[in-house]
């Protein structure tokens, strides 16, 4: 079920993230990107997949995948379709706006560039 992530920079418990957490986050873009593409594509292929079932097929924590959905969803990337089940219960689908598509493959594009470029390093 999606729990909508807090607002930037705050925690659910109303703490800030340390301004080292926030430092670390920056210094990883490749990793982020990684991070991005994996959601994009687990999500492309099955929409309903929920936080928990994300963060296991990620290997991150709970957080990280909310912290992952909510940047997608606040760049436009991924938007998020309610619906009701039959047995009345909230469900959500995460769905890849054309904007998430197309980042996606430029993600992948980057993502081969880097290995290319590592393969001729070595």
């Amino acid at each position: 079920m999606f729990t909508p992530a807090p607002a930037h920079g705050v925690t659910r418990h109303g703490g800030s993230l340390s301004k080292q957490h926030l430092s670390h986050m920056a210094s990883k873009p490749h990793q982020t990107e990684n991070t991005h593409f994996k959601v994009l594509r687990l999500l492309e292929s099955n929409p309903q997949m929920n936080q928990r079932e994300l963060a296991q097929a990620l290997g991150v924590s709970l957080g990280k995948a909310n912290y992952c959905l909510k940047a997608l969803l606040d760049k436009g990337m991924l938007k998020v379709h309610n619906f009701q089940s039959s047995k009345r219960k909230l469900a959500y689908a995460y769905l890849l706006t054309p904007a998430g598509i197309a980042e996606k493959a430029a993600l992948t594009g980057r993502f081969l560039q880097r290995k290319i470029h590592e393969f001729e390093q070595l």
